[in-house]
């Protein structure tokens, strides 16, 4: 018994000692654990100079996907640029004095530099001068439009436009294309022209870029985004470099666009999303232009991912003409898997800031899709019907709702009637049935802006107005949107919904034939347009009538 439960004590002493072990050991574990974490957040917060992005500033949205508009209460617009729609980081600010960027804007070279502060209590030695930075990029030239590329980032990052937005708080907004979750930071190199005598040269005052990614982004990698360079008064520069590091050359140079005018003209504007797949239907695109010329459109602007010989060679004729811009669309993100759709967020927010100021009213719309007015001829007569209608004041943008005309359904049957191949190769005037039932604004709605008034453009409704601006629910019974495409899930099966005969289009029929006519015919030889054929109907129907007038 003594033999037993010595043998009984002892392994209870080891039990006891095998437990002090272990906890020791968590002890220990849980030291390391934080003993690591202490030293990754010291190392972020003294050590972050090595990404050269000290006084940047990201700003990154969330909960976007649950954004509901209201008109009464627009959000986040230049509001410090943040507000409760962003998660701000800020670590410093590059400020530079009035009087100093004054008296080098009046053409005298100043006898001291301009700061660029890296810390927000940056140390004596941590100070940099302008004139130690990479001179201006003279290897460049500055562009109005063009995808450039943002050297020294970990991952893609491309810039595309540049333009002033006075409203509220001045500053440079930059449209580009980045990373959508943790954008990297990076810096705006703002270049002002100075005229010194016989001579000129670019001087740069040199702030933080703050990054917004657009919304819509389907959660893939990269977004279209805006950069933020806040100007430190009120000098347009002439041009910016978005740069990843101080010390690096520039690797973009884009022309800051300025179209600022208190007068904006009555003017309407089409943008259209870009042109890829090499789409080359150019009975189509001689159609929409033609027909929203006829409903009061002055001009459209285009974005070239590629796009086929017969429409390049149909757009460069309406460029000469006026009628039409085209930019050069190369965007080095993989679409629908890196980006969504060659960026074409990135494409609709360029053409609202490229329009703003130039045109009262903008649409938003696709090839396939026009705003038909209801009781009116042209879209500045709806407008001006709505605003007498309506209350009108705070109307930021006008919503259409969506009407789907099938290609799957029968042609009208006066198409047999026409007597010409122009008319009867007219999408709007072939297809005159449509669903019944309207889709619900904000689903796949389309919209008019009044550009000077929305921040953010998205593809079916506008994400962000001016405070105090919203969008108004257009009745359809004033207007509605119509789409001339083929079931949207594949197969016919949409062609068994409840449907109606719509002829609204009808009354442009005349006007639009010959038009569509005209260009058609000046251009058929130039750009090699491809023969239009009569309907098989139609053509068997002419058949048989020779052979009855053969017989009598």
């Amino acid at each position: 018994n003594g033999a037993m439960g010595s043998s009984s004590g002892g392994k209870k002493k080891y039990i006891n000692f095998r437990n002090r072990q272990r906890a020791n050991m968590s002890f220990f574990i849980v030291v390391m654990f934080f003993a690591v974490f202490g030293i990754i957040v010291f190392t972020e917060i003294f050590f972050i100079d090595e990404r050269g992005g000290h006084a940047s500033g990201v700003l990154v949205r969330h909960g976007s996907l649950n954004y509901q508009h209201k008109p009464e209460k627009a959000v986040d617009y230049e509001d410090g640029f943040q507000n409760e729609d962003y998660i701000s980081l800020r670590v410093g600010a590059a400020m530079v004095n009035d009087e100093t960027l004054g008296a080098l804007l009046l053409g005298g070279r100043p006898p001291v530099a301009l700061p660029v502060v890296e810390n927000a209590v940056p140390a004596p030695s941590k100070v940099l001068v302008e004139n130690q930075l990479p001179p201006y990029p003279d290897n460049l030239t500055a562009s109005d439009g063009s995808w450039q590329n943002v050297n020294g980032t970990r991952y893609k990052f491309f810039v595309f436009s540049a333009f002033y937005d006075q409203r509220k708080q001045k500053n440079v907004r930059v449209i580009g294309a980045t990373k959508t979750r943790g954008p990297e930071r990076v810096w705006c190199r703002l270049w002002y022209k100075i005229n010194d005598f016989n001579s000129s040269y670019h001087a740069s005052v040199t702030v933080p870029g703050k990054i917004k990614v657009i919304r819509e982004n389907w959660n893939l990698k990269y977004s279209a985004c805006f950069v933020m360079c806040p100007l430190t008064n009120r000098t347009v520069p002439a041009a910016v470099s978005v740069v990843a590091r101080v010390r690096d050359p520039p690797g973009n140079l884009l022309a800051v666009i300025n179209n600022y005018n208190e007068s904006i003209p009555r003017r309407f504007g089409v943008c259209v999303k870009p042109l890829h797949f090499d789409y080359n239907r150019e009975m189509q695109m001689l159609e929409f232009i033609e027909l929203n010329r006829l409903m009061g459109v002055e001009h459209f602007t285009f974005y070239n991912h590629t796009i086929g010989h017969q429409v390049g060679c149909v757009l460069r004729d309406y460029v000469e003409r006026g009628i039409v811009t085209m930019l050069p669309w190369r965007l080095n993100m993989a679409s629908q898997k890196e980006i969504r759709t060659e960026g074409l967020f990135a494409a609709l927010n360029d053409c609202l800031y490229r329009s703003m100021y130039k045109y009262s009213h903008v649409l938003l719309i696709d090839l396939d899709e026009y705003v038909v007015p209801k009781h009116n001829d042209t879209l500045p007569q709806l407008i001006d019907y709505l605003n007498h209608r309506l209350n009108t004041r705070t109307t930021g943008s006008f919503s259409f709702q969506n009407a789907f005309f099938y290609l799957q359904w029968e042609d009208d049957s006066s198409v047999y009637s026409f007597e010409d191949a122009i008319s009867t190769n007219l999408v709007t005037l072939r297809k005159t049935r449509r669903r019944s039932k309207l889709h619900p604004h904000k689903q796949r709605s389309k919209y008019i802006c009044r550009p000077e008034l929305t921040v953010e453009a998205g593809n079916h409704f506008v994400w962000e107005f001016v405070p105090g601006h919203g969008t108004l629910n257009v009745p359809a019974d004033a207007a509605i949107l119509h789409h001339y495409r083929i079931c949207e899930f594949g197969g016919d099966d949409c062609i068994k919904t409840s449907s109606i005969v719509d002829r609204t289009a009808y009354r442009y029929k005349i006007g639009l034939t010959e038009a569509v006519k005209a260009r058609y015919e000046r251009l058929k030889s130039k750009c090699g347009l491809k023969d239009l054929k009569l309907p098989q109907t139609r053509v068997f129907n002419k058949l048989i009538s020779l052979l009855k007038s053969g017989e009598r």
